[in-house]
């Protein structure tokens, strides 16, 4: 019954359970659909390290970036907020794949002091409070292990708001973080993992090598 050639069926591309939809997202950042999807198998490994549901909880993204899974820590509290984007408590693929696009050696400056002001503002007022400022700078300089004193930390929350706000109402708004970044570049450069231009298995550490926020 019917001599014509038999027409051959073209197999689906397998897709691994969970990784939705690769190309949509390397359409999205400055990843390929290659290292998306190796970015999902560390998404994978991270976020079976303690519940096996495929999301990743904060204890687990703190044991990948600590070591540590109980100790409280302000700026992985942040870290994990911001990654969290639709607030639920967890962090899906699509924002870790989203989030981790921030600190590409591709993204623009613009966007990373962007996100860096929101790590800043802690509160989430639209603005940086001195408080919040001076509790940024002793969670970072504790995670690099420095204990400076209180005149110190003190003469560097002073010297950042003397040159960033701007308007003198004590509190930094975007903008004026903005132009505060533009002259001083190099508070960026903790924003750019150069890991990500060629992921490797390895999980790349957020803690930040730098913490004076005077330069």
């Amino acid at each position: 019954m019917g001599g014509g050639p038999s027409k051959k069926l073209k197999a689906k591309p397998t897709r691994r359970p969970g990784l939705k939809d690769p190309t949509s997202l390397a359409s999205e950042t400055p990843f390929t659909v290659s290292e998306v999807e190796s970015l999902y198998e560390l998404f994978r490994k991270i976020s079976s390290s303690l519940v096996n549901d495929g999301l990743i909880h904060k204890e687990e993204l703190q044991l990948a970036l600590f070591k540590n899974s109980s100790k409280r820590n302000l700026f992985l509290d942040r870290i994990f907020d911001l990654f969290d984007v639709n607030g639920n408590g967890r962090i899906e693929f699509s924002e870790f794949v989203r989030s981790l696009a921030i600190f590409h050696p591709k993204t623009t400056d613009q966007v990373k002091a962007s996100y860096a002001f929101r790590l800043y503002d802690l509160r989430q007022t639209g603005c940086i409070e001195r408080v919040e400022l001076k509790e940024m700078v002793l969670a970072l300089f504790y995670e690099s292990e420095l204990n400076l004193s209180d005149d110190v930390v003190e003469t560097i929350v002073n010297k950042t708001f003397a040159e960033a706000d701007a308007k003198g109402d004590g509190k930094i708004d975007e903008e004026e973080w903005r132009d505060y970044v533009a002259k001083n570049p190099s508070l960026l450069k903790n924003m750019t993992l150069p890991y990500l231009m060629d992921i490797s298995v390895a999980f790349p550490s957020f803690v930040l090598n730098s913490t004076d926020t005077s330069q």
